[in-house]
């Protein structure tokens, strides 16, 4: 059987100095310039949700697809303007005798959206599977430790 999953623990954050080259004694009336403080607080990641990690995946991989129809509208917009789908027509009626080939952008496009969609699943799928190994991992070796800090 599993054992109950340990509570999160993170770090208390810890005070560092940082780097200044203003450290000059003749400054002002004799005073030191203050070094600037950052804190920092380093922190475990133990687990990852996959129900989150889903509905980032989705929503990103949505917008992948999305930039890339976009993107092969504005092509197929421009070879067509400058003519190159008909010179492509032309070429492959001639080469294998068929004059009914034609190029149709709507059933380009409508498979192209189907592709897209699937692969997004697909790789949200992939991306679900991996939180749920990274998890399991993750119980066997303690996470992965990050440090935050703080700019000012």
């Amino acid at each position: 059987m599993s054992q109950p999953a340990e509570p999160a623990t993170v770090a208390t954050p810890t005070r560092t100095r940082a780097r200044s080259s203003a450290t000059s004694p003749v400054e002002g009336k004799g005073r030191r310039s203050r070094a600037k403080r950052s804190r920092q607080a380093r922190v475990t990641i133990r687990k990852v949700g996959p129900w989150s990690v889903l509905k980032f995946s989705l929503l990103f991989y949505l917008c992948v697809v999305a930039v890339i129809m976009g993107a092969l509208m504005i092509l197929y917009g421009v070879l067509g303007a400058i003519g190159a789908l008909d010179s492509v027509t032309r070429l492959i009626r001639d080469l294998f005798a068929d004059q009914t080939f034609e190029i149709h952008g709507d059933w380009l496009f409508t498979r192209g959206v189907a592709i897209g969609i699937a692969m997004v699943i697909l790789w949200s799928l992939v991306n679900v599977f991996v939180a749920f190994l990274y998890n399991l991992i993750s119980d066997i070796v303690g996470g992965i430790e990050v440090t935050l800090s703080e700019r000012r």
